[in-house]
């Protein structure tokens, strides 16, 4: 008998029918000398600190670093603490009998990184002798599956893929563990949650917070004018300078008044031609989702699993943009097949006129590009819909012909100031008209220099510069995918630390090169596949939340940075850096043990540095008994001030709406519920107001705003 395991019961479902185990039994399907089985995931993890023996979080146990990484059951946390889940040890019982019994395993995990460890660590839990070998496919179609189950590949092609996870999830551990355990230790109160790739990310949200919030405003104006041009639309100009004061800017706009012409003193037109945008993988995907339609990276990241294991799409948690020349052939029956349907018809490029832009096999990863597979999205729901139509489009875009657009500049002379309008014509729609997305700029008549135009509107205008905006979940993906970015030609390699690895403060930038974006992935933070879990594990610690798409910091969470913000749990380069040295284990230029002793002294190292936080979190009592349990006392932190009781542990934040609390205006809130009359709060948009802070019922503190006169009663708004 041969064992076939797969990731999810859906899969192994779908499997089984190809080969023939159509008997349904208790955790597989078995017929025609196969056994079907499959796991929940990850059935089996790494041993948390009390299989060593450490319980409870004590200084002196700090850093904990096994001398081999054991194995468990999943467990889950209960009111009685950690225990294995019922349903995994049935599971994991089922699968080691099947093993057991089988001449040969095929491994037929999610093909990647994540997948193979999946396995791996299962077969290692239970000791497992028999010898497996390995399906590779990238879709779920049933084509695919017969295709990948002729040519199985021996299992030991994919150990270094199996060392590079197995590194990664030890690194993890060792990171969050004890970095966790040390914050937590330091503040005294409460649990610190941090992370190898999680800090990082939440050191990106909070920079650009306070990049954002302390951004001062710079008015500056401009003069416009418009004159006739070719139809109905005037034509519009913008003076080439801006104004940092009001006063030259009125003396043009006065002059370009009085004189009332123009005169045309150069006119320049290029070509611009805008290649064919590459195709999707998950992170592009996950973007423009999020940019365009709003969709969580985790939503997103939910759909596309649900496609692929519909057959509708290829296999989704990919980190590549191109197809191989295997792939490509095709490509046009796949275009076809979308040409039959109505959003696409018209639509799409002819066979023998397709754009090879997206064909390199060199550039192809784990898994290629993310396509259709050619089987008929029935039923969807709209987002689901949404999501397929989002691939199926840029299938069809990145086929299609480039877009080609004639852009023209034209200078003209007024009141002693210059003046540029600029024009665009579409001379090749190209992928541009696939959605509907030509450009909308005017178009400039064809003026020459040494004319002379009349003027037949003014205009004086006042902006103000304006700052980053907030990330959101589209441009947090773009900063994770590129964090170790200084300059825009450069990536991040050969820059020393004392752990081993790169060191640069530097933040994630958006890159729009794509070369450039496609050779930076290698030191990205997290994966494809585990960016989407990163974000939302922000928002389960409570140290991000959502504000319509922006992703805003909770107290919580700017109290955590700020003790952070300097350190290298916090370095998103750093972080980075690791992905690259993983992908080195995955291609065999580095071995894992190296890597996991540079890791173990970069956790030694942050652990030290965390522990000395305690003169930052160091304490003295505020003399007020908790008003929420009564009995603890309320102690004085540098950015909170907590009840001592543990079973309590009531937290009230200094900082409320960039003000910070003082002392006796806490002890005021703690002991009357309430403070007086505060001056000096500042609104998001920047305003200053007065407010009384005040506790609500479940001791959460609100704002309370003064009675306004024949306004009513108070207003208490909650912070």
């Amino acid at each position: 008998m041969k064992t076939i395991i797969a990731e999810k019961p859906s899969v192994a479902r779908e499997i089984a029918r190809i080969v023939g185990a159509t008997k349904r039994e208790e955790g597989y399907f078995s017929g025609n000398g196969y056994a079907v089985t499959w796991a929940y995931g990850h059935l089996v993890q790494l041993t948390m600190p009390e299989g060593y023996g450490i319980h409870g979080f004590a200084r002196e146990h700090l850093p904990i670093l096994p001398d081999t990484f054991t194995l468990q059951p999943r467990h889950t946390k209960t009111e009685k603490g950690c225990k294995p889940e019922p349903s995994v040890v049935t599971q994991i019982r089922i699968v080691g009998k099947l093993f057991e019994e089988s001449e040969q395993i095929v491994v037929a995990t999610d093909a990647g990184r994540e997948g193979e460890l999946i396995f791996r660590y299962l077969y290692s839990y239970l000791d497992c002798r028999t010898p497996f070998v390995r399906l590779w496919i990238s879709s779920l179609t049933d084509k695919a599956i017969r295709e990948g189950l002729r040519h199985l590949e021996e299992g030991n092609r994919y150990d270094r893929l199996y060392h590079a996870a197995k590194a990664r999830s030890e690194a993890d551990w060792l990171v969050g563990i004890n970095a966790t355990q040390a914050m937590t230790i330091a503040a005294g109160r409460g649990t610190y949650s941090l992370g190898r790739v999680q800090t990082p990310t939440l050191a990106m949200v909070c920079a650009r917070y306070w990049e954002h919030k302390r951004f001062t405003p710079e008015a500056f104006w401009q003069v416009h004018l418009s004159t006739d041009g070719t139809g109905e639309q005037p034509v519009k100009f913008s003076s080439v300078e801006k104004w940092k004061e009001k006063s030259p800017a009125e003396h043009i706009y006065n002059k370009v008044k009085a004189q009332s012409s123009l005169l045309v003193t150069k006119v320049e037109c290029k070509e611009k031609v805008e290649e064919t945008p590459l195709l999707y993988d998950l992170t592009t995907l996950q973007k423009e989702a999020n940019a365009k339609h709003g969709l969580t990276a985790e939503k997103t990241l939910e759909i596309a699993q649900k496609l692929y294991e519909k057959k509708l799409i290829t296999y989704p948690r990919t980190g590549s943009r191109y197809i191989p020349e295997d792939v490509f052939a095709e490509i046009p029956k796949l275009l076809a097949f979308l040409g039959g349907y109505p959003e696409w018809i018209g639509k799409v490029p002819h066979r023998d006129r397709l754009t090879r832009r997206s064909v390199d096999g060199n550039k192809v990863t784990d898994h290629h590009a993310l396509l259709v597979t050619g089987e008929k999205p029935l039923f969807l729901s709209k987002e689901d819909n949404t999501v397929y139509q989002m691939i199926a489009g840029r299938m069809v875009e990145a086929f299609s012909d480039k877009c080609v657009k004639e852009l023209t500049t034209v200078t003209a002379l007024s009141g002693e100031a210059e003046f540029a309008a600029k024009g665009c014509v579409i001379r090749q729609a190209g992928w541009r008209a696939v959605l509907g997305e030509e450009s909308e700029e005017q178009v400039l008549p064809h003026w020459k220099i040494g004319d002379t135009l009349a003027v037949c509107g003014v205009s004086l205008t006042e902006g103000k510069t304006k700052p980053k905006p907030l990330h959101t979940e589209a441009t947090l993906l773009s900063a994770m995918e590129n964090p170790c970015q200084r300059e825009q030609n450069q990536t991040c390699l050969d820059m020393p630390s004392a752990a081993g690895f790169g060191g640069t403060q530097t933040a994630g930038k958006d890159v729009e090169n794509e070369e450039v974006r496609q050779a930076m992935k290698e030191c990205g933070i997290g994966t494809p596949a585990t960016r989407a879990a990163i974000i939302e594990t922000l928002f389960a610690r409570g140290y991000v939340q959502r504000c319509k798409k922006s992703l805003v910091p909770t107290e919580k969470g700017l109290a955590l940075y700020s003790v952070v913000k300097g350190m290298r749990i916090a370095d998103a380069a750093l972080t980075g850096e690791w992905e690259r040295e993983l992908a080195r284990i995955e291609r065999g230029e580095k071995e894992d043990f190296a890597f996991h002793e540079d890791i173990e002294r970069y956790t030694t190292e942050i652990t030290a540095e965390l522990l000395s936080c305690d003169i930052i979190f160091g304490h003295k009592p505020s003399g007020c008994t908790c008003p929420k349990c009564g009995k603890g006392q309320m102690q004085f932190y540098g950015k909170v001030v907590r009840c001592d009781n543990p079973e309590c542990g009531l937290p009230v934040f200094r900082q409320k709406a960039n003000r910070d609390l003082k002392d006796e205006e806490v002890k005021e809130l703690l002991t009357t519920g309430k403070t007086s009359l505060l001056k000096g709060f500042k609104s998001k948009q920047g305003k200053s107001f007065d407010a009384i802070i005040a506790f609500d019922a479940d001791f959460n503190t609100v704002f309370v705003f003064p009675e306004v006169k024949n306004k009513g009663k108070y207003s208490p708004k909650r912070k």
